[in-house]
């Protein structure tokens, strides 16, 4: 660390430093942001399509949803949050359907017109109750909705979007009971969901809108120049950092093709595409993101996953066995410097959603903040 220099670098302009940025520079320092892409606001980005005026997500659609309420109220300060619920439909053998799977699914898939307590049962019936603790990520799915329900919207669709079978995923992928036993089709359930008025990357803008703060767009930052500062918050891939000497993270990454349609494409925001033989994951149409917009044409994407290579942006990290081995190694190796913090999606290797980012972005200032007072 350097004592006499009251400067603080962060490396990347998404959430993560953004919001330590300006708690730093509320505090007193000076901030200095460099961001090696042509734009703020990380993977979160919007822009406005040239061609057609939508509002769209650069990077993939970001939903905000949370319970922190502290999150919230911080959100609020730098944009109007209008209410938006996703409602993610499915295509499996040319039938539409409702996600997350709840009532009206069971009853459309089975063709029958169960309530929430017949729902349960049936759903019993068809559950591999044998397996008692799943350790993959099929175990997962079958132990709580059965074959049919699996094949039909998991095992397609979570092969495409990682590249490998059900069976070799562990089981925390799919984290909770995949079914409701009731109709309700809202994706999230967060007491707190919306959408920024005006897109992300003004939030970011305005967050980073500090007479301490100077942002520097396409510009690397050299690990050996946190010399030059008081400390260095690292929100890049944490490999990167080390020059990959320990091996690349693996990472699954998208990539999207855009086509412009005149009126409404498909009639909602996201639609999956749940079985393997259709290449695509999901189509995703962006005036839906913001319903309380017209436009006269629409902007869709489909969305194709793949393994992350050099010079691709990395979004999911895998965390296979042999990652979780590698990340070890290098945690262990950021954990012996102590000028930098390790910060966000890429700097901590963990799918972060925005909430989480910004709290532990908060949190992450905080402390910097505190031990900066004890020296």
């Amino acid at each position: 660390m350097n004592e006499g220099n009251d400067t603080i670098a962060i490396v990347g302009a998404g959430f993560s430093g953004a919001v330590i940025g300006r708690e730093l520079a509320e505090a007193g320092y000076n901030v200095e942001i460099f961001e090696s892409r042509s734009h703020i606001a990380g993977n979160c980005h919007t822009e406005r399509d040239s061609e057609t005026g939508v509002m769209v997500h650069k990077y993939g659609p970001h939903i905000f949803h949370t319970a922190n309420e502290e999150v919230w109220s911080y959100i609020n300060k730098y944009t109007e949050m209008v209410p938006y619920k996703n409602r993610v439909k499915a295509v499996y053998d040319g039938d539409v359907y409702s996600l997350p799977i709840n009532l009206h699914t069971i009853n459309q898939f089975f063709g029958k017109t169960l309530s929430p307590k017949e729902a349960k049962t049936w759903i019993e019936s068809k559950a591999d109750l044998s397996i008692e603790a799943p350790e993959t990520f099929e175990e997962q799915a079958l132990r709580f909705v059965g074959k049919e329900l699996y094949e039909a919207f998991f095992k397609g669709y979570t092969q495409k979007q990682w590249g490998l079978h059900p069976s070799e995923l562990p089981a925390s992928i799919l984290k909770r009971l995949p079914v409701r036993f009731n109709y309700d089709d809202n994706y999230f359930n967060h007491p707190y969901q919306g959408m920024p008025k005006n897109g992300y990357t003004e939030i970011v803008a305005k967050i980073l809108d500090h007479k301490n703060i100077k942002v520097h767009l396409e510009t690397s930052f050299a690990p050996e120049a946190r010399k030059n500062y008081r400390h260095t918050f690292w929100s890049g891939p944490l490999d990167a950092f080390f020059n990959y000497q320990h091996g690349r993270l693996g990472y699954r990454t998208l990539d999207f093709k855009r086509s412009v349609e005149e009126g409404d494409a498909q009639g909602n925001a996201v639609i999956n595409y749940t079985e393997e033989k259709v290449p695509f994951t999901r189509i995703t149409e962006h005036k839906h993101f913001a319903p309380w917009e017209e436009h006269d044409k629409s902007v869709i994407y489909h969305e194709y996953s793949r393994l992350c290579e050099e010079g691709d942006i990395p979004y999911y990290p895998i965390r296979l066995t042999g990652e979780i081995e590698m990340l070890k190694t290098y945690e262990e190796s950021a954990a012996a410097i102590q000028d930098v913090s390790f910060v966000g999606r890429l700097g901590t290797y963990r799918y972060l959603d925005m909430d989480i980012t910004i709290a532990e972005a908060l949190e992450a200032a905080k402390v910097f903040l505190n031990n900066s007072k004890k020296n």
